[in-house]
């Protein structure tokens, strides 16, 4: 697929927003433009609406609001590419953006590239006022959440095919270190006490982090590494897909329903698994994180475990300190990976961190917490229609920490909040460990 040619930037801000706006088109250039129009399941969107949508963002936001007697470029466009802006007006409905095979994706990388065109305008003459370039960094921040999107969308497309495609041949490729022994869980303890909850400090962060606050904590033990899937296959051979005990009671009718046996994109039975991923379909890794699983099995998996799921605050608390570094959409493999050290060295000490031996904490899959989505005391949405951003989905739905592999690693930090509903299983989501302190 053909991206943009090279613009001339401007310094800082100028460079940043091309650099951003042109990698979530070197995402989509496997794509064939038959790829870029389908829509798996209604939580899912195809690649060109993507690719429009974010753009959609900088002209609503951004030229709409800075250039006297604006343009729009397709007046159409502010409907088929709003998402949820109530206050900016109507939306194609969600289910149906599958359906929308015009424009067609040359048109829409068209649009791409004039509205790029306009804002780099802007930022070189020095246009935008100080709230303005807020307003960009968010659309910078909201584009690369739509480029983790963008992937697993694909993935979800990709694996309705029988003939198993690959979105690059070469992602999800074999480790070097994928011989080494199983690196032990081992459990780290934590005092607990009164602790500060959400972002602090002056760099950006989405209105859901803040404002900072003091929560007490129970001492609790927090494991070392996510939970792979040799351990997982463990779990299911012990019956926990069919064994009630382990579940929420909304989880084993949707299980039922679901008919789940297994993670979202395997396939196989006891004599062996096999796992769709973005290189293709090939042999599930023991030793690789497992990802893909709801909510519901991430928390039948812990009760089965004899543990539990962590605290969003205990989570917050232990990586506070931690460097955001892992396995991120920037290595390349777009695939969890396993521990690439070999046991004896899985306890050494972080010197980032006050505990030593935290692993994976940032990176390879979102972990589940068991805290529900929702305000931390003393917040307020966001003044406008961007208070629409995180605010007004509060309800039903529960948090999850420290990014995918999947990720731009410049997106995150320990107090970015992702949130999903229980069910979902779309999204690289696995599982990290915690008990209490007895």
């Amino acid at each position: 697929m053909a991206t943009a040619g090279s613009r001339s930037l401007s310094p800082g801000t100028g460079e940043r927003f091309a650099r951003i706006r042109g990698a979530t088109e070197t995402l989509a250039q496997p794509l064939s433009p038959e790829d870029c129009v389908v829509q798996s399941m209604p939580d899912a969107s195809p690649t060109k609406w993507h690719l429009g949508h974010t753009t959609w963002f900088f002209e609503t936001f951004i030229l709409e609001d800075t250039i006297n007697g604006y343009t729009p470029f397709r007046p159409g466009y502010r409907m088929l590419f709003n998402s949820y802006y109530n206050a900016v007006g109507e939306q194609h409905p969600r289910p149906r953006r599958g359906l929308l095979t015009r424009p067609s994706l040359e048109e829409v990388l068209a649009y791409r590239h004039q509205i790029d065109d306009r804002v780099m305008e802007l930022l070189s003459a020095g246009r935008l006022d100080a709230h303005t370039l807020g307003v960009l960094e968010v659309g910078l921040q909201h584009e690369q959440q739509h480029q983790e999107l963008l992937l697993t969308d694909i993935k979800h497309a990709l694996a309705q095919n029988p003939s198993r495609p690959a979105y690059r041949d070469d992602a999800a490729r074999e480790q070097a270190s994928a011989g080494i022994s199983r690196t032990a869980m081992d459990w780290l303890p934590w005092d607990g006490g009164m602790c500060l909850v959400g972002h602090q400090g002056e760099g950006f962060c989405f209105d859901n982090e803040r404002p900072s606050h003091r929560q007490l904590l129970q001492p609790f033990h927090l494991a070392t590494r996510l939970v792979t899937c040799g351990e997982y296959m463990e779990f299911m051979a012990e019956g926990g897909y069919r064994r009630s005990e382990f579940w929420l009671s909304d989880g084993w009718m949707e299980r039922e329903q679901q008919c789940w046996s297994m993670p979202l994109y395997w396939q196989g039975d006891h004599d062996g698994f096999q796992v769709q991923t973005l290189g293709g379909l090939r042999e599930v890794d023991l030793q690789e994180p497992v990802s893909h699983v709801s909510y519901y099995e991430a928390d039948a998996y812990a009760r089965w475990a004899g543990a539990r799921l962590p605290e969003e605050a205990e989570w917050d608390h232990a990586a506070a300190d931690l460097p955001v570094t892992g396995n991120f959409v920037e290595s390349g493999r777009l695939h969890p990976a396993a521990v690439p050290v070999p046991a004896e060295q899985a306890s050494a000490r972080n010197p980032a961190a006050e505990k030593p031996g935290l692993l994976q904490m940032f990176g390879d899959t979102w972990e589940w917490t068991r805290s529900a989505y929702g305000p931390f005391p003393g917040y307020a949405p966001a003044a406008g229609a961007l208070g629409e951003y995180n605010g007004k989905f509060m309800c039903n739905q529960m948090v999850l920490k420290g990014g995918s592999c999947v990720s731009p690693a410049a997106h995150l930090r320990a107090s970015y909040r992702n949130f999903l509903y229980p069910k979902m299983r779309w999204q690289f989501s696995g599982i990290r460990l915690a008990r209490d302190t007895a």
